[in-house]
């Protein structure tokens, strides 16, 4: 079999997109190894995901109906839960694809069928807007090479390009297994072990790039009423592009990442939203230091040679199976069409 010339995306080769003005195309990049990720041993208790019968047990009855629970039309194992990924989000792409007339491929970093893809120009030479998100384990190995991270370099000095960054929740990481048992009972999700740390592969690429930011703990956001999310802490003058016009609030999820800025200059990194953690959860590390809110999503304005924007938003706020509202789809469609 020759080698294809354009990237491989979820079970399809990428049949690439000519640029059109005022039209942004948009791309998804998984970080992770789907086979490394499936095949995890499932008596392990740390660092993996849920297998389809885990996910069906506890939240019973909602995957009851034979398309979810039947194991002759949907995988069971841990592959289960990795396609429902894939099932939430489609709606993201069916909406950026109906604003932008673009489709929006998908492209893992090695994916059912072994194909490996790392992000060179067959990915980014018919993209103006990259997702990539961190939802690799990071016991999985997969690092960054030096030739990806030049590829990206090189991709951001064109004009109007955007980096969305999304490293997942880093939860467990203290050798204190009190620490991390604190940490469980604070995000209150049965389906997250321990210990469950993501993104190694976007944790490289920040180092790389330059992105003086890391992805801290999985915290519970408060919440409103029935699981809707409280409204974010917004500095919208701080916000030159409007990427949160007519925005209030994402998605709600039990665990999310804290984007702790590592650097010291308030101009390399605009925080523009802040979550507030749910007050009435057990204490954890980061609150217990005094914090009420969380970094949630952060922009890096061009700068030095660098002329398209790098943006920090975790891959939920990109699923549907975690809800969605007016307010979530105003900010699709600001990432899909920002100037």
């Amino acid at each position: 079999m020759s080698e294809s010339s354009t990237a491989r995306t979820y079970n399809q080769n990428h049949v690439p997109r000519a640029y059109t003005s005022g039209r942004r195309r948009v791309s998804i990049y998984v970080s992770w190894s789907y086979p490394a990720e499936a095949g995890r041993n499932t008596a392990e208790l740390d660092n993996r995901f849920s297998t389809m019968t885990e996910v069906r047990r506890v939240n019973w009855p909602a995957y009851e109906e034979p398309r979810w629970s039947d194991p002759l039309q949907f995988q069971q194992g841990i592959a289960g839960s990795l396609e429902l990924f894939f099932w939430g989000w489609a709606p993201f792409q069916q909406f950026v694809q109906e604003t932008t007339g673009h489709p929006v491929p998908v492209y893992q970093r090695i994916d059912q069928a072994g194909f490996r893809t790392v992000l060179d120009e067959r990915v980014l030479a018919d993209t103006d807007t990259l997702l990539v998100f961190g939802l690799d384990h990071m016991v999985t190995g997969q690092d960054a090479e030096p030739g990806e991270i030049e590829a990206l370099r090189h991709f951001l000095t064109r004009e109007g390009t955007c980096l969305v960054l999304g490293p997942h929740h880093d939860v467990g990481a203290s050798e204190d297994l009190a620490v991390r048992d604190a940490e469980y009972h604070h995000h209150g999700d049965p389906l997250v072990p321990r210990q469950q740390r993501f993104a190694r592969y976007v944790r490289g690429l920040m180092h790389g790039l330059g992105v003086p930011v890391e992805n801290r703990y999985g915290l519970r956001p408060a919440v409103r009423e029935a699981k809707k999310i409280a409204p974010l802490s917004v500095s919208r003058d701080l916000d030159a592009k409007g990427w949160l016009d007519g925005v209030s609030n994402f998605n709600f999820h039990m665990h999310l990442p804290h984007y702790a800025v590592t650097s010291e200059g308030p101009e390399v990194v605009h925080v523009l939203g802040r979550q507030p953690v749910d007050p009435s959860r057990p204490p954890h590390p980061f609150t217990e230091a005094g914090n009420t809110e969380f970094n949630m999503f952060l922009w890096m304005p061009p700068a030095g040679e660098r002329a398209g924007d790098v943006l920090l938003a975790d891959s939920t706020i990109f699923s549907s199976l975690f809800g969605g509202d007016e307010s979530l789809r105003a900010f699709w469609k600001n990432i899909a069409s920002v100037k």
